[in-house]
């Protein structure tokens, strides 16, 4: 997660401990609040933060891979030996191989939506 994207987290979680002041109820701890937000849509809706993991196709890590190394070719991260792959292994390897990212993540709160890439 970049920067952005912690500072939002920071946000809505601090929202959400102010909602629980005078409340005989303690707040979740932060990490089981985020938890709750990305996997309950029903928490997720009543707290008003939304966070999507997805993992990226060979087809979008490609388009990342084409706009990271204009000058390269997926060839200049093959690995060595003569193994016999699939073609998508054979591309997943060599992307992994030029350390392009595999999961795309969404964060939307307060009508703010910051997306990043691990």
């Amino acid at each position: 997660m970049n920067n952005e994207q912690q500072e939002l987290l920071d946000e809505a979680y601090r929202d959400y401990c102010d909602s629980f002041n005078g409340s005989v109820v303690e707040p979740h701890i932060k990490s089981t609040f985020i938890d709750k937000c990305k996997h309950s849509i029903e928490y997720s809706i009543r707290w008003g933060l939304i966070i999507e993991e997805r993992e990226l196709s060979t087809s979008e890590r490609g388009d990342l891979f084409r706009k990271t190394y204009p000058y390269n070719s997926i060839d200049d991260f093959a690995p060595g030996g003569m193994e016999v792959q699939s073609i998508s292994h054979q591309l997943n390897t060599r992307y992994d191989r030029a350390k392009i990212p595999t999961k795309l993540i969404t964060i939307t709160y307060n009508d703010t939506k910051l997306e990043s890439y691990e």
